[in-house]
Protein backbone atom coordinates (compact mmCIF):
# COMPACT_ATOMS: atom_id res chain seq x y z
CA UNK A 1 0.00 0.00 0.00
CA UNK A 2 1.33 3.10 -1.28
CA UNK A 3 2.02 5.97 2.03
CA UNK A 4 -0.68 8.28 0.96
CA UNK A 5 -3.21 5.13 1.34
CA UNK A 6 -2.18 4.38 4.36
CA UNK A 7 -2.37 7.61 5.48
CA UNK A 8 -6.18 8.32 4.67
CA UNK A 9 -6.65 4.62 6.02
CA UNK A 10 -5.45 5.87 9.26
CA UNK A 11 -7.96 9.08 9.02
CA UNK A 12 -10.74 6.70 8.52
CA UNK A 13 -10.07 4.38 11.24
CA UNK A 14 -9.23 6.61 13.99
CA UNK A 15 -10.87 9.55 12.81
CA UNK A 16 -7.26 11.80 12.64
CA UNK A 17 -4.17 10.98 12.44
CA UNK A 18 -0.62 12.11 14.28
CA UNK A 19 2.63 13.32 13.26
CA UNK A 20 5.69 13.96 15.42
CA UNK A 21 7.94 16.31 13.42
CA UNK A 22 11.67 15.83 13.97
CA UNK A 23 14.15 18.36 13.00
CA UNK A 24 17.29 17.39 12.36
CA UNK A 25 18.99 20.79 13.23
CA UNK A 26 17.19 20.23 16.57
CA UNK A 27 18.95 17.21 18.16
CA UNK A 28 21.62 14.45 18.08
CA UNK A 29 21.20 12.14 15.31
CA UNK A 30 21.11 9.39 18.45
CA UNK A 31 18.02 11.71 20.09
CA UNK A 32 16.27 11.81 16.86
CA UNK A 33 16.32 7.83 16.24
CA UNK A 34 15.32 7.30 20.43
CA UNK A 35 11.82 10.27 19.56
CA UNK A 36 11.10 8.06 16.18
CA UNK A 37 10.59 4.82 18.20
CA UNK A 38 9.07 6.44 21.18
CA UNK A 39 6.52 8.10 18.71
CA UNK A 40 5.90 4.66 17.61
CA UNK A 41 5.79 2.69 21.06
CA UNK A 42 3.69 5.85 22.43
CA UNK A 43 1.04 5.44 19.12
CA UNK A 44 1.85 8.41 16.71
CA UNK A 45 0.91 7.39 13.09
CA UNK A 46 3.94 8.64 11.73
CA UNK A 47 6.93 10.78 11.33
CA UNK A 48 8.29 13.91 9.50
CA UNK A 49 11.45 14.82 8.97
CA UNK A 50 12.62 18.29 8.24
CA UNK A 51 13.00 22.04 8.69
CA UNK A 52 13.74 25.69 7.26
CA UNK A 53 17.69 24.64 7.56
CA UNK A 54 19.67 21.75 7.30
CA UNK A 55 22.96 23.21 8.95
CA UNK A 56 24.13 19.18 9.72
CA UNK A 57 24.90 16.64 7.02
CA UNK A 58 22.90 13.77 8.90
CA UNK A 59 19.73 13.62 6.94
CA UNK A 60 20.12 10.69 4.47
CA UNK A 61 21.64 8.95 7.55
CA UNK A 62 19.03 10.11 9.78
CA UNK A 63 16.05 8.43 7.91
CA UNK A 64 17.75 5.71 6.93
CA UNK A 65 18.37 5.00 10.98
CA UNK A 66 15.28 5.56 11.55
CA UNK A 67 13.42 3.54 8.74
CA UNK A 68 15.30 0.67 10.70
CA UNK A 69 13.75 1.27 13.67
CA UNK A 70 10.13 1.63 12.96
CA UNK A 71 7.42 0.71 11.04
CA UNK A 72 5.45 3.78 10.63
CA UNK A 73 5.73 5.96 7.76
CA UNK A 74 8.81 8.04 8.01
CA UNK A 75 7.76 11.36 5.50
CA UNK A 76 9.84 14.02 4.41
CA UNK A 77 8.65 17.51 5.50
CA UNK A 78 11.18 19.62 3.03
CA UNK A 79 12.68 23.19 3.86
CA UNK A 80 14.28 22.94 0.39
CA UNK A 81 15.94 20.56 -2.76
CA UNK A 82 18.67 19.31 0.50
CA UNK A 83 15.92 17.71 1.72
CA UNK A 84 15.45 14.43 0.20
CA UNK A 85 16.57 11.43 0.57
CA UNK A 86 16.05 7.32 -0.69
CA UNK A 87 14.95 6.09 2.31
CA UNK A 88 11.93 7.82 3.24
CA UNK A 89 8.10 6.39 2.26
CA UNK A 90 7.13 9.23 1.04
CA UNK A 91 7.98 13.46 0.57
CA UNK A 92 5.50 16.20 0.83
CA UNK A 93 5.54 17.20 -2.60
CA UNK A 94 4.84 20.96 -1.11
CA UNK A 95 4.04 24.39 -2.97
CA UNK A 96 4.30 27.67 -0.18
CA UNK A 97 0.63 28.66 -1.90
CA UNK A 98 0.17 31.28 0.45
CA UNK A 99 3.20 33.12 0.05
CA UNK A 100 3.94 34.65 -3.53
CA UNK A 101 7.71 34.02 -3.51
CA UNK A 102 8.08 32.08 -6.97
CA UNK A 103 11.28 29.97 -5.93
CA UNK A 104 8.54 28.41 -2.80
CA UNK A 105 5.72 28.19 -5.28
CA UNK A 106 7.44 26.12 -7.91
CA UNK A 107 11.47 26.81 -8.15
CA UNK A 108 12.67 24.28 -5.57
CA UNK A 109 10.20 21.82 -6.83
CA UNK A 110 11.25 22.24 -10.85
CA UNK A 111 15.01 21.61 -9.10
CA UNK A 112 14.08 18.96 -6.33
CA UNK A 113 11.57 16.89 -9.45
CA UNK A 114 14.34 14.99 -11.47
CA UNK A 115 15.71 13.60 -8.25
CA UNK A 116 12.49 12.61 -6.99
CA UNK A 117 11.48 10.88 -10.15
CA UNK A 118 15.21 9.10 -10.28
CA UNK A 119 14.95 7.75 -6.61
CA UNK A 120 11.29 6.28 -6.93
CA UNK A 121 10.09 8.65 -4.15
CA UNK A 122 6.57 8.65 -3.69
CA UNK A 123 5.21 12.66 -3.57
CA UNK A 124 2.43 13.35 -1.52
CA UNK A 125 1.16 16.84 -3.00
CA UNK A 126 0.80 19.60 -0.87
CA UNK A 127 -0.56 23.17 -0.49
CA UNK A 128 1.49 24.92 2.65
CA UNK A 129 -0.37 27.66 3.82
CA UNK A 130 1.70 29.87 6.50
CA UNK A 131 -1.10 31.18 8.96
CA UNK A 132 0.00 34.34 10.94
CA UNK A 133 0.78 32.71 14.86
CA UNK A 134 1.98 36.01 16.48
CA UNK A 135 5.53 36.13 15.93
CA UNK A 136 8.33 35.90 13.14
CA UNK A 137 8.82 31.91 12.37
CA UNK A 138 11.85 30.52 11.15
CA UNK A 139 9.53 29.09 8.13
CA UNK A 140 8.12 32.76 7.37
CA UNK A 141 11.79 34.27 7.51
CA UNK A 142 13.51 31.51 5.56
CA UNK A 143 10.80 31.75 2.65
CA UNK A 144 10.44 34.93 2.44
CA UNK A 145 6.93 35.46 2.60
CA UNK A 146 4.00 36.88 4.91
CA UNK A 147 2.07 34.57 6.30
CA UNK A 148 -1.89 34.82 5.95
CA UNK A 149 -3.28 36.98 8.97
CA UNK A 150 -5.25 34.53 11.45
CA UNK A 151 -8.19 36.56 11.14
CA UNK A 152 -8.54 36.81 7.72
CA UNK A 153 -10.22 33.02 7.29
CA UNK A 154 -12.03 34.03 3.93
CA UNK A 155 -8.80 34.20 2.95
CA UNK A 156 -7.28 31.28 3.69
CA UNK A 157 -10.45 29.52 2.16
CA UNK A 158 -9.95 30.98 -0.61
CA UNK A 159 -6.18 29.71 -1.02
CA UNK A 160 -7.28 26.13 0.43
CA UNK A 161 -9.60 25.79 -2.78
CA UNK A 162 -7.22 26.63 -5.20
CA UNK A 163 -4.93 24.07 -3.72
CA UNK A 164 -8.02 21.41 -4.12
CA UNK A 165 -8.79 22.73 -8.13
CA UNK A 166 -4.76 22.47 -8.67
CA UNK A 167 -5.36 18.76 -7.91
CA UNK A 168 -3.11 18.75 -4.83
CA UNK A 169 -3.88 15.70 -2.26
CA UNK A 170 -3.67 17.54 1.17
CA UNK A 171 -3.77 20.97 2.99
CA UNK A 172 -0.50 22.10 5.64
CA UNK A 173 -2.04 24.91 7.60
CA UNK A 174 1.42 26.15 9.56
CA UNK A 175 1.40 28.00 12.51
CA UNK A 176 5.25 27.61 12.52
CA UNK A 177 7.70 25.96 14.60
CA UNK A 178 7.41 27.85 18.50
CA UNK A 179 4.31 29.49 17.43
CA UNK A 180 2.72 31.76 20.19
CA UNK A 181 -0.60 30.79 18.68
CA UNK A 182 -1.92 27.79 16.79
CA UNK A 183 -4.04 27.75 13.81
CA UNK A 184 -6.90 29.30 14.44
CA UNK A 185 -10.40 26.75 15.19
CA UNK A 186 -12.51 29.16 12.83
CA UNK A 187 -10.12 29.15 10.23
CA UNK A 188 -9.64 25.64 10.39
CA UNK A 189 -13.35 24.89 10.34
CA UNK A 190 -14.54 27.32 7.49
CA UNK A 191 -11.63 25.61 5.66
CA UNK A 192 -12.99 22.07 6.32
CA UNK A 193 -16.48 22.83 5.50
CA UNK A 194 -15.63 24.74 2.13
CA UNK A 195 -12.61 22.49 0.84
CA UNK A 196 -12.92 18.61 0.14
CA UNK A 197 -8.61 17.78 0.65
CA UNK A 198 -7.19 16.35 4.09
CA UNK A 199 -6.20 19.37 6.45
CA UNK A 200 -3.09 18.62 8.38
CA UNK A 201 -2.49 21.36 11.04
CA UNK A 202 0.96 22.32 12.52
CA UNK A 203 2.73 24.70 14.66
CA UNK A 204 2.05 26.31 18.25
CA UNK A 205 -0.20 22.91 19.86
CA UNK A 206 1.26 22.69 23.04
CA UNK A 207 -1.10 20.66 24.62
CA UNK A 208 -3.45 17.56 24.38
CA UNK A 209 -6.16 19.05 24.88
CA UNK A 210 -5.49 21.86 21.96
CA UNK A 211 -4.59 19.16 19.80
CA UNK A 212 -8.43 17.85 20.40
CA UNK A 213 -9.69 21.07 19.80
CA UNK A 214 -7.98 21.40 15.73
CA UNK A 215 -9.54 17.98 15.29
CA UNK A 216 -12.71 18.82 16.43
CA UNK A 217 -12.77 22.02 14.19
CA UNK A 218 -11.77 19.53 11.08
CA UNK A 219 -8.19 18.93 11.45
CA UNK A 220 -7.67 15.52 9.35
CA UNK A 221 -3.97 15.15 11.13
CA UNK A 222 -2.38 17.08 13.92
CA UNK A 223 1.42 17.51 13.95
CA UNK A 224 3.66 18.48 16.69
CA UNK A 225 7.53 18.66 17.18
CA UNK A 226 8.89 21.77 19.48
CA UNK A 227 7.58 20.49 22.23
CA UNK A 228 9.16 17.47 22.09
CA UNK A 229 12.13 19.04 21.60
CA UNK A 230 12.06 20.94 25.20
CA UNK A 231 10.55 18.59 26.94
CA UNK A 232 10.41 14.75 25.80
CA UNK A 233 8.70 12.91 29.04
CA UNK A 234 7.94 8.97 28.97
CA UNK A 235 4.23 8.88 28.21
CA UNK A 236 3.71 12.85 27.04
CA UNK A 237 3.30 11.42 23.12
CA UNK A 238 0.38 8.51 24.04
CA UNK A 239 -1.40 11.56 25.66
CA UNK A 240 -1.49 13.56 22.37
CA UNK A 241 -2.47 10.41 20.11
CA UNK A 242 -5.32 9.69 22.97
CA UNK A 243 -6.74 13.19 22.28
CA UNK A 244 -5.99 13.18 18.55
CA UNK A 245 -7.48 10.13 17.80
CA UNK A 246 -11.38 9.84 17.59
CA UNK A 247 -11.84 6.32 17.23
Amino acid sequence: MKTWQRLLSIREKRGAGYFILIDPDKQSLADSVQLAKQAEKEDADGIFIGGSLLSTPIFDELIKQIKEQVQIPVIIFPGGVQQISQYADAILFMSLISGRNADMLIGQQVMAAPIVKMIKLETIATGYMLIESGKVTSAEFMSNTRPIPRDKTDIAVAHALAAEYLGMKVVYLEAGSGADHPVPDKMIHSIAGMCNLPLIVGGGITSPEVARQKVDAGASFIVTGNIFEKENKSGKIAEFARAIHIN
